[in-house]
């Protein structure tokens, strides 16, 4: 069972979730902000830091230099859990595997047997 980490507004985020469907992948769907977050601190271990920071988006943006500035995992893993929207999304968790975005090379991962 694979678990889905994100926001039930995300577009990107629906997307992956009928592509689950569509596939026959079974899978549950965690709103972070309605569910909360898994471990977070796993997370950024198993994919970086740099990786799981969505720094595109209106969230990031609008935060204040002090916030981003001098990001290490500690400081990523506390401002994900004080702003969801910061996380890159949808986070696909299965096992020891920690996949990131909605992207072909995901696409394949998910549908790889290991």
């Amino acid at each position: 069972m694979i678990s889905v980490y994100g926001l039930k507004n995300c577009d990107t985020c629906r997307r992956a979730l009928a592509w689950l469907d569509e596939q026959g992948i079974p899978h549950v769907f965690h709103d972070v902000r309605k569910d909360g977050f898994g471990d977070v601190e796993s997370w950024i271990a198993a994919c970086g830091h740099k990786t799981l920071i969505n720094r595109r988006g209106t969230t990031w943006r609008k935060l204040p230099e002090e916030e981003r500035g001098n990001l290490d995992e500690t400081r990523a893993a506390a401002l994900i859990r004080a702003w969801p929207a910061v996380m890159k999304r949808p986070l696909f968790v299965s096992g020891i595997r920690v996949l990131v975005g909605f992207t072909d090379a995901t696409r394949s991962a998910l549908t790889s047997p290991c």
